[in-house]
């Protein structure tokens, strides 16, 4: 497998830094996580938006999701499409509402939020803590530790194992959803300090804690906020796991 980050700034976009998005590759196909605020740019910089092949939503606060409306408008209304949307609809994985969510986020009033319906151009899938097939990966998805419904993904492929924790605390399901992964691509929103909020995000020392308990093989940090040191939470997750820690990069590339 190919990671590719897409965007990774946490909570917010930065300055021209997409919130979350990652394009994992395996066999020709194209498997997108995630699309945050900005994340579509991005992506169409590296490849069109009609050669992806589905989508996977961690959870539906905007940082994860926003860009999904223009997405909807470039599959609905392109006038010279490389294929028809309406007979190769997109898949898209996500939590139990993921439909009406972005049916809202679209409809600017009640009115248009009834007659609002994509899914003549995606086929929605609602996730379910189970393992479904995607193409040629292998995607486990499990509820984690978050103030929403939120998922983290483990993506298997030819032995190999690459999870996503999406946003949560540090929690039981991570860890095992974690456990022997080749690598882990963790949230680490926050330093270890007092005063941030419970149940919602890691800091670096969390994310390495987690990585040292679960035995995986490198630990990536990401969606950390604009406002975070990145250094600072770098070396706290270096301070509890003994493996390779990385900070994920912005249009970077990874062997899984």
């Amino acid at each position: 497998m190919k990671l590719t980050i897409i965007g990774c700034s946490g909570s917010v976009p930065g300055p021209a830094a997409p919130a979350p998005c990652y394009l994992v590759e395996a066999d020709g196909f194209r498997l997108v996580l995630d699309l945050g605020n900005g994340a579509l740019a991005a992506l169409q910089a590296r490849m069109s938006a009609f050669d992806i092949d589905a989508i996977a939503f961690s959870h539906l606060h905007p940082d994860h999701c926003a860009d999904f409306s223009a997405l909807a408008v470039l599959r609905q209304y392109h006038p010279r499409p490389p294929y028809s949307p309406q007979q190769r609809r997109l898949p898209v994985h996500g939590p139990s509402d993921t439909a009406r969510r972005f049916a809202a986020q679209y409809a600017p009033n009640d009115a248009e939020r009834l007659t609002t319906d994509f899914s003549t151009v995606f086929d929605f899938y609602p996730l379910t803590g189970e393992t479904v097939q995607i193409g040629p990966l292998k995607v486990t998805s499990a509820l984690v530790t978050h103030p929403c419904e939120a998922y983290g993904f483990r993506i298997e492929h030819d032995g190999q194992a690459l999870v996503y924790s999406g946003d949560t605390a540090a929690c039981p399901a991570l860890d095992a959803l974690s456990a022997g992964a080749d690598l882990l691509l963790a949230e680490a929103t926050w330093t270890d300090l007092p005063t941030r909020p419970e149940d919602m995000h890691m800091s670096g020392r969390q994310a390495g804690q987690t990585a040292c308990r679960a035995g995986v093989g490198r630990l990536m940090l990401t969606h950390i906020a604009p406002w975070t040191d990145p250094q600072v939470v770098l070396a706290e997750a270096r301070g509890e796991f003994e493996g390779e820690v990385l900070v994920a990069e912005q249009g970077r590339s990874y062997e899984v």
